[in-house]
């Protein structure tokens, strides 16, 4: 289902692999964007009304490299439409509540029905089955639910991370993980499998450490206290003189000595590193030393250290970083400036994939043609499903 028109045939490890994507929010498209990075054919089925939340950008990276098309869900045609696409992929990836892709008619009976092999991947924030599998949520509450939220931000309130612990880290990457094992799976035994990824799940597996430290008593539960939550003096963020701020992350002994170093501190003043007692007193001496500079004077004094000292850059301002600019971090796609494809591979490398194509764009008649006829519709079949508005 490669879309002839693309500039660039999609190549990795993953090529080859066939995707149906039924478009949402959040993780879903996320993971959808990661499996085209690698080389898989994404087929992105879109609906006729979104919502605003949904809506696809054409300057949204989760959408590029795939395949949209729009089906109406709602009409036995289009059901039908997706369940060829299910019949001829090795992967469907969905996010809806638990029960709405029954209720849709392509549920995982019916795609597997459809396809023995299939991985059929359901992502949701409580998973499948549980009190609050049918209550709607966001990151923030997997978070809070999972234990973590309790442990992340300053003394007095918990902060949210963005989104990227539950959604991404613990929905998207654990999804990606589960359904690419069970296409080993399938691969090996044609048989194909539900895969149920929960956000809240995925969240409490992220923090597997912080649940042994605080189970051996070196973890406290209360925020800024420990040693990687902004509590210990060398690791956390300072202020400096022109209001940027610079990360510190001298954990071990030979990288504080070249804090010290670094900051001009002499380490008899200083006290000894893991003396919680001296962390106060510690503290009040960094944030005076790197008050006393700019952004930019602490980067050049920290240059070429092993001190774990970096510049807190803005989402803008990391573009232009040496290091990233060297190693390809980041790409142009459309004049987007976005994450390149990661990890790299030595022998099966991906391409840039292609820019965000919406599924309302010049092109979408055609594209959305040839991938009907790639299911074995002819012409005239097409035709009917477009005048029975299944597909537009």
């Amino acid at each position: 289902m490669v879309d002839p028109t693309d500039d660039v045939v999609p190549r990795g490890p993953l090529a080859g692999v066939k995707v149906v994507e039924l478009a949402g929010i959040g993780p879903v498209p996320f993971a959808g964007m990661v499996l085209a990075d690698l080389g898989a054919e994404v087929v992105r089925v879109d609906r006729p009304d979104p919502g605003p939340l949904a809506a696809i950008s054409a300057s949204d990276p989760t959408s590029r490299g795939k395949a949209p098309i729009v089906v109406d869900l709602k009409r036995a045609p289009g059901v039908e439409v997706v369940l060829r696409l299910a019949g001829a992929s090795d992967i469907l990836i969905e996010g809806h509540r638990p029960g709405v892709a029954e209720r849709l008619g392509l549920g995982p009976n019916e795609c597997l029905a459809r396809n023995p092999a299939l991985i059929y991947g359901r992502m949701t924030g409580w998973g499948q089955t549980g009190p609050l599998a049918a209550t709607a949520g966001h990151d923030i509450n997997y978070l809070a639910v999972s234990g973590n939220l309790a442990a992340i931000g300053p003394a007095d309130r918990p902060l949210p991370p963005l989104n990227l612990v539950a959604d991404y880290g613990g929905g998207a990457m654990l999804l990606l993980v589960g359904i690419l094992a069970a296409l080993i799976h399938a691969r090996s035994s044609g048989e194909g499998q539900v895969v149920d990824a929960a956000m809240v799940d995925g969240s409490a597996l992220l923090a597997s450490v912080f649940r042994g430290l605080l189970a051996s008593g070196s973890w406290i539960e209360q925020r800024e206290s420990n040693l990687l939550d902004g509590g210990a003096p060398f690791y956390r963020t300072y202020r400096t003189r022109d209001d940027g701020f610079m990360a510190v992350g001298a954990l071990e002994p030979q990288f504080f000595a070249a804090l010290l170093t670094g900051l001009g501190l002499d380490p008899a003043d200083v006290g000894d590193q893991y003396d919680r007692s001296a962390w106060d007193a510690m503290s009040a001496r960094f944030e005076a030393a790197f008050g006393s500079r700019n952004r930019d004077e602490w980067v050049d004094r920290f240059a070429g250290t092993d001190a774990c000292v970096s510049p807190v850059l803005t989402f803008s301002e990391s573009l232009a970083d040496s290091h990233l600019a060297v190693r390809g971090t980041f790409v142009d796609i459309d004049g987007i400036p976005q994450p390149a494809p990661a990890p790299r591979f030595s022998r099966t490398p991906p391409s840039i994939p292609a820019g965000a194509r919406p599924s309302s764009n010049d092109d979408s008649t055609a594209r959305t043609n040839r991938i009907l006829e790639t299911l074995g519709y002819s012409q005239a079949e097409v035709g009917m499903l477009r005048q029975e508005r299944a597909v537009r």
